[in-house]
């Protein structure tokens, strides 16, 4: 009796280095978008709130794109996924760069940007790392391409500073849409081999992978935490640099600052894989959360000096991503690899819901006040709340009944 051969797939190798590469360009890219908001707003003549509300669509975009990236990378293949992606990405930059008007800027560095990152960011790439990495070192590998963005962060922010005191900030902005094609020829790398992912692809139809989903109490925790980790991060990213100039500091300190937060956020993020693997990652989740809350607190009551700056950006970027990893590791855990990619989107459509109201608060309430202090201290309040709502998760797999599902 002759037995099937065991499905072949790509190699951990293989995997981790395209897919790093590729996290990196994408999140390293949009984490200096901050960097943009004073010369574009002061150029054009727009408030912060109009550069701010492109930036909400970009998350909000992103964030709704996700699933539906994630579904069509699941039964298609990552590869292609990340070639539609990153075309979007050198397009959006284009446009961005461009646009003369509100509507526009929105319309390229919100609408298509965000639709971008959804085909070229973490869901699409820990689906592949579901499939092809061992069950046993999939929370590291997750850390690792985690961490991959966040150098990307610490890599890209001080480039582009420097591009756009170089060569001006469109000009950048050209350079970088260049930057971005490389996804094109790094996605081939993640071609699953088709025999891999129809092995993989056995039980559940879509439909009811999403009930089940929305219905597991732990899934809607999970979702609940990660919208406050988007309000959190994105509200800081990109309203920092001008919080810091407000302030009477130079902007080279919002530079560093951002550099910081990505650098010591690969050291954070390959922690929380590798941390994932040895306890419970409900108790790790909810530490990164209470932590951040201490930190902008501490930030807050400090006097605010390029070193409290420093200090501050080196502490929340060790928590910056940290939650990533064991947040996607609960939700394979839990549902298995089959449909990773789209649940991995819903969740993140969660987070990307915070990361629209934190970045567009922002703008909106500085507009009003004058004063970024209300944001601040509700991103202290939801930390707390963040922190609490994750100790009830339940990491354990789903039951499921045994009968076949429907075709």
């Amino acid at each position: 009796m002759s037995t099937a051969a065991a499905p072949s797939k790509l190699s951990m190798n293989q995997v981790l280095l395209c897919g790093a590469l590729i996290v990196t360009l994408s999140m390293g890219i949009r984490h200096g978008f901050g960097l943009w908001l004073q010369p574009i707003t002061m150029e054009r003549g727009w408030t912060r709130e109009t550069f701010a509300f492109a930036l909400a669509i970009q998350n909000i975009a992103w964030g709704l794109a996700g699933p539906l990236a994630g579904m069509l990378a699941d039964r298609f293949g990552a590869f292609k996924v990340l070639i539609v992606g990153g075309l979007l990405y050198a397009l959006g930059l284009v446009l961005m760069a461009l646009s003369t008007s509100g509507l526009a800027f929105t319309g390229s560095a919100g609408l298509l940007i965000g639709m971008a990152q959804s085909g070229t960011t973490y869901a699409v790439i820990y689906g592949v790392i579901g499939r092809n990495v061992a069950p046993e070192k999939r929370s590291w590998a997750m850390g690792v391409a985690a961490a991959a963005g966040s150098f990307g962060q610490f890599l890209m922010v001080p480039v582009e500073n420097w591009l756009i005191s170089g060569t001006g900030w469109q000009n950048a902005l050209f350079l970088l849409s260049i930057a971005s094609l490389l996804i094109v020829p790094l996605a081939f790398g993640l071609r699953e081999p088709q025999q891999s992912r129809a092995h993989n692809a056995q039980h559940q139809s879509i439909a009811q992978a999403v009930r089940e989903a929305f219905g597991y109490r732990s899934f809607q925790l999970l979702m609940a935490g990660y919208f406050v980790c988007g309000f959190q991060v994105v509200f800081i990213g990109v309203h920092m640099p001008s919080y810091l100039k407000d302030n009477g500091l130079s902007p080279q300190v919002a530079t560093y600052a951002l550099a910081l937060i990505g650098l010591f956020n690969v050291f954070g993020t390959y922690a929380a894989g590798s941390l994932g693997q040895r306890m419970p990652k409900r108790y790790l989740l909810s530490g990164i959360y209470a932590l951040r809350s201490v930190a902008i607190v501490a930030f807050l009551l400090a006097p605010l000096t390029p070193m409290s700056v420093y200090i501050f950006s080196a502490v929340m970027g060790v928590l910056w991503l940290s939650t990533v990893p064991p947040t996607n590791s609960v939700v394979m855990q839990i549902f298995g690899i089959q449909h990773m990619s789209m649940l991995g989107g819903f969740v993140f459509l969660s987070h990307q819901v915070g990361s629209f109201l934190g970045v567009w608060l922002g703008g909106k309430l500085y507009d009003s006040s004058g004063s970024y202090d209300v944001v601040w201290w509700l991103a202290v309040a939801l930390g707390i709340a963040a922190a609490l709502i994750n100790l009830p998760v339940r990491e354990h797999a789903i039951a499921r009944s045994q009968t076949p599902a429907a075709a």
